[in-house]
């Protein structure tokens, strides 16, 4: 799956989960880390069995906070914000600036879970959810960090907007060959989702952009250009020439597979269908130009008497 990030890995374009996705998400995560406790658990019971009641309780706690604590705060940081249940759902978790989380907020956010999920049976983290106006738990707030929605339903995808009419084929012959696809979705993604960012991190982010298109072309930004109009523009530019491209294509794919000059092509004429005047049987076949037999060789075209041929064999 390609992430929707920019040159600084922001995630663009992405909405606040909501709380049934995040509630399967959990119970797929904790079905996992619960088997994997038990499993552990039993495997050190054996190992331990020589050992003190003390040195057994010491190590069951040590194994329940490295299980059902440590292994989610890994397992978000290492795959910034993504863990098995998350992944089922298309669910990833952010921070409040669309940048990946690092390990102090998995940290954070697994610690607050052993209270808000674990010790209250989760009723303390589907309460802050309700609350919250982005469906933030305890651990979220405190981390500052969202689950967002990776994956958005098929036909709400925003279009990107044009760019504004005087900037139209302005960088007609900006050089965009350079441009990875990453820095072409983060634009894009960008665009179709400027309007639900705040006005500084919109204008933040958009200067960021427009820095990374910059250095990719290696032609600055017009002056008087606002970053977020160029990006529309270049974005707007790098569509047509895709459109021309495909034009080409299709025209020099109709030209491959076009007749050749000079070839007959048309429908066979129809057999000729006539009554004879005699009452003798009706005669099918081609007209009578095309059974017309050879001239003879010498050049003599006349028939019997001086006639011309007909083509024609009266009765005998």
């Amino acid at each position: 799956m390609n992430e929707l990030v920019t040159g600084d890995a922001v995630v663009l374009g992405l909405q606040p989960a909501r709380l049934p996705s995040r509630a399967l998400a959990i119970a797929i995560d904790l079905a996992v880390l619960l088997t994997v406790f038990v499993l552990l658990s039993i495997g050190l019971a054996v190992a331990t069995v020589t050992l003190d009641e003390a040195a057994t309780a010491a190590i069951a706690v040590a194994t329940f906070l490295l299980v059902l604590v440590g292994g989610p705060v890994a397992v978000e940081t290492l795959s910034h914000g993504r863990s098995l249940g998350k992944l089922a759902c298309g669910l990833r978790v952010v921070r409040d600036d669309g940048g990946p989380i690092r390990f102090r907020h998995a940290l954070v956010r697994g610690a607050m879970g052993l209270v808000e999920i674990l010790g209250t049976f989760g009723a303390v983290g589907c309460i802050a959810s309700l609350v919250s106006a982005r469906g933030r738990r305890l651990g979220d707030v405190f981390a500052g960090t969202l689950v967002v929605r990776e994956r958005v339903p098929a036909g709400r995808a925003l279009a990107v907007p044009p760019p504004p009419p005087w900037l139209v084929g302005r960088f007609a012959q900006l050089d965009l060959s350079g441009v990875p696809d990453g820095l072409w979705l983060a634009i894009r993604q960008y665009l179709t989702r400027m309007t639900q960012l705040d006005a500084a991190v919109r204008g933040s982010m958009a200067e960021r952009l427009s820095s990374d298109l910059v250095a990719r072309t290696g032609v600055p930004v017009p002056d008087g250009v606002p970053a977020a109009a160029y990006l529309a523009a270049v974005v707007n530019e790098r569509q047509a020439r895709d459109v021309r491209r495909v034009a080409a294509a299709v025209g020099r794919t109709i030209r491959a597979g076009a007749p050749v000059a000079g070839s007959v092509a048309g429908p066979v004429p129809a057999p000729v269908h006539r009554e004879p005047s005699d009452g003798r049987a009706a005669v099918s076949g081609p007209p009578a130009a095309a059974r017309t037999p050879a001239a003879p060789a010498g050049g003599d075209t006349a028939g019997p008497e001086g006639r011309a041929p007909t083509g024609f064999a009266p009765p005998a």
